[in-house]
């Protein structure tokens, strides 16, 4: 709404010297002032003054305790405007006072923006959270009838002799459901308990920000902290359903078996369990030999290095050629093998022996992937840099190539640059593909299922993936030059971030047995060892 001010230009002026459209107003004295008359008005000593700009005129409030006072501080420790007599009293004599227009102005700055973070950052998030409750719930419907007529089939096959058993497996998957649709159904109240409350705080703040009146404003205590934390989200792990071949003898182990609903929450704030200060001045590989070793390789940097969780070096490797590596990983035998790019080699580190295991022409080596079937995938660039490829090895011999999708256009970009990759728990292959701004998914067959280029949330924020790893509930984990892991679904559905945990620069990943997740801070060149789970 435009100001009286400027809408009368010609009524208001100076009350010294008659400019128009004073910019200051002495709330004591109750006359418009323009910049050069301030200083005369204050000149007189007769009297109190208190010089505010235009808008804020009628802004200090009179003292409730002396009738003839206007109040020009705030006690904060009372969170009450005071007079100069109240100042000088025992009262607040001993208090911390702040100016009363500085305070104010710091009070609309903190109400504004805790209005945006609401209506821009955390309101949305929860709009975006209750519109996915429908959507897990259909899923959960979906699942269940994928795992009801696979019963259903072996149930055929073993006609009226295993009914009892099929049905009581059915009764399971509903009393899981049961589980699941309670786990939504508290989530989804959660978030619709809160909502209201946030319209509610937003519909506040405007109001207040319209206002002048200084004992509401000097009330209001900000909720944004409370809100910028979503409830809990949980992860769940769906009950699977894996038939046997039938034996008459042994009919209830032959049906097969019905695992059982894990529903597990995303911590909402990380821990941090072990910090780890390596020897690299720029680190970015780390790769689990156990739940308490760890190899890393740094940039610049030619020796591997094998640590433990107390920061202990136990080992240290020179590569074959003295060059630096590109990437490092562990083999399901517990040995290391290591990628030189400048050597096109992938060699094998075993006890004190490295040996090259293969020899590339016209390509390097970028990233290394050991799979749950023994098998290597390696990430690779061509020498002229305008070719990328996964290329599956056993052993020394190619197993499978995978580089274009089915409209016979790039599955991965060109250039010189690292793409690190990881199996996941469906045997898909993830690549961390920093220059196309995307993680790109495909089958262990080599076909694209998705590229996942940033949380909806965030369409302006430019994604850039480094490190990239893979957890047991087949979650994708890949690093971003922002100080956070993104965590997103084998579907490439964004769960979350890891953020508030003191990250930086976070680029290697890898996570242990227990879903640990150890971190490679490329800049401090540390190790941090994260538990996300609960």
């Amino acid at each position: 709404m435009e100001d009286p001010m400027y809408s009368l230009q010609d009524v208001i002026r100076c009350d010294l010297c008659e400019t128009p459209v004073p910019p200051k107003h002495c709330d004591i004295c109750h006359i418009h002032l323009c910049e050069a008359c301030v200083g005369e008005h204050l000149s007189d000593e007769s009297k109190d003054h208190y010089i505010v700009p235009f808008k804020l005129r009628g802004f200090i409030p009179e003292c409730t305790k002396h009738s003839t006072e206007v109040c020009t501080q705030l006690c904060t420790t009372c969170n009450i405007p005071v007079c100069p007599l109240c100042v000088a009293s025992s009262e607040h004599k001993q208090h911390k006072k702040e100016d009363i227009l500085t305070w104010f102005e710091t009070k609309r700055k903190l109400m504004q923006t805790d209005l945006q973070d609401l209506e821009k950052s955390i309101y949305p998030k929860y709009q975006e959270v209750a519109k996915n409750i429908p959507v897990q719930r259909a899923d959960v419907n979906k699942h269940s009838q994928k795992l009801t007529t696979a019963l259903d089939k072996q149930g055929e096959a073993l006609h009226t002799e295993i009914d009892t058993i099929i049905q009581g497996m059915k009764s399971e998957i509903d009393d899981m459901d049961a589980k699941h649709i309670a786990a939504i159904d508290q989530q989804e109240d959660a978030i619709n308990h809160t909502i209201p409350e946030i319209t509610q705080a937003i519909l506040d703040l405007k109001r207040l920000l319209d206002t002048s009146d200084v004992c509401l404003v000097s009330e209001y205590t900000s909720r944004t902290e409370e809100f910028r934390s979503l409830p809990a989200q949980f992860q769940v792990t769906l009950p699977t359903f894996i038939p046997q071949e039938i034996n008459r003898e042994q009919i209830h182990q032959q049906i097969g078996s019905l695992s059982d609903l894990a529903i597990t929450f995303l911590l909402d704030e990380p821990r941090i369990l072990t910090d780890i200060q390596t020897e690299y001045r720029a680190l970015f590989s780390v790769s689990c030999l156990s739940d308490s070793e760890l190899w890393t390789c740094g940039y610049n940097d030619n020796i591997l290095r094998l640590y433990n969780l107390q920061g202990e070096l136990l080992r240290s490797v020179k590569t074959k050629s003295g060059n630096k590596p590109s990437d490092i990983a562990v083999t399901r035998s517990g040995d290391m093998v290591y990628a030189d790019y400048n050597d096109r080699s992938i060699n094998l580190v075993s006890g004190t022996q490295i040996q090259t295991l293969i020899t590339l022409r016209g390509w390097g080596p970028r990233g290394l992937c050991s799979t749950s079937s023994g098998d290597l995938l390696v990430t690779m660039t061509s020498y002229d840099t305008k070719q990328a490829k996964v290329v599956r090895y056993s052993g020394s011999t190619e197993k499978q190539s995978i580089q274009w999708d089915d409209q016979g256009k790039p599955l991965y970009s060109s250039g010189p640059f690292y793409k690190y990759l990881s199996e996941n728990r469906n045997l898909d292959i993830c690549v961390a593909d920093c220059v196309a701004h995307a993680v790109v998914v495909v089958s262990a067959a080599g076909k694209l299922r998705f590229r996942y280029t940033g949380p909806p949330s965030t369409p302006g924020e430019s994604f850039r993936p480094f490190g990239i790893t893979t957890d047991s509930r087949a979650n994708i984990l890949t690093s971003a030059w922002y100080h956070r892991i993104h965590i997103i679904d084998q579907d490439g559905h964004f769960l979350r971030f890891l953020h508030n945990c003191g990250l930086q620069s976070p680029w290697g990943l890898c996570v242990d047995s227990r879903d640990n997740l150890f971190v490679a801070e490329f800049v401090k060149g540390k190790v941090k060892k994260i538990q996300y789970y609960k």
